[in-house]
């Protein structure tokens, strides 16, 4: 069922960030998972997307333990002129996990949005403890913010085949919300992606853009 509230929200988030832009502001995204995700190349299609379309931008890279399967965060800022890539408050937050959602929904600004992949991903640390994965995850978000969306990125892209996509899918989405237009993420996917993964990783942001 469609959610006419949703909508208008999203509506919303885009013309709020259309306006901070042109008054020459800042918006800043964060993204959240565990490592293996493809959080890196979801920040660097943003990034590249954002500098085709004549935005100065900055990256920031926090790996953690994401060689082991641990947190990672990584984040973009974009805005006429930025200066550093340190985040205070996101505007958007990324997840590609549930659990990384919860933990770090509260360093989103008050009327910030997060998009959070159906996904959940034990953690290692506890894995090793043999705790059990929290429930209700969306249930607790939910108590913290009206702003926000699930999206079953990784279904999406398992149903292609190529369950790696899910980045792409939720990059996808999230077009819908930022002033950018759609040649340049064409452009930075086909910058970004090896030549082989081109097609799928189109695919996947065209049907995360339709969700």
């Amino acid at each position: 069922m469609k959610d006419d509230n949703i909508d208008k929200k999203l509506v919303n988030m885009r013309k709020r960030c259309s306006r901070l832009l042109d008054e020459g502001g800042i918006v800043s995204i964060m993204f959240c998972g565990v490592g293996g995700q493809g959080i890196i190349l979801a920040s660097t299609l943003l990034a590249r997307a954002a500098q085709l379309q004549g935005f100065d931008v900055k990256v920031s890279e926090v790996h953690g333990m994401a060689q082991r399967g641990g947190s990672v965060l990584g984040s973009v800022r974009l805005g006429e002129k930025v200066y550093s890539p340190t985040i205070d408050e996101a505007d958007f937050i990324i997840a590609l996990e549930k659990l990384e959602a919860l933990r770090h929904v509260e360093r989103m600004s008050k009327d910030g949005f997060i998009l959070i992949n159906d996904h959940e991903i034990v953690p290692v640390s506890m894995f090793a403890k043999k705790e059990e994965y929290p429930k209700n995850i969306i249930t607790g978000i939910s108590k913290l913010t009206k702003n926000y969306r699930v999206i079953e990125a990784t279904e999406i892209a398992c149903r292609l085949g190529q369950p790696r996509v899910l980045n792409t899918v939720l990059m996808g989405y999230l077009s819908n919300l930022l002033p950018i237009g759609l040649k340049c993420w064409a452009d930075s996917i086909k910058h970004t992606i090896p030549s082989k993964a081109v097609d799928i990783n189109i695919e996947a942001f065209e049907l995360g853009r339709k969700y």
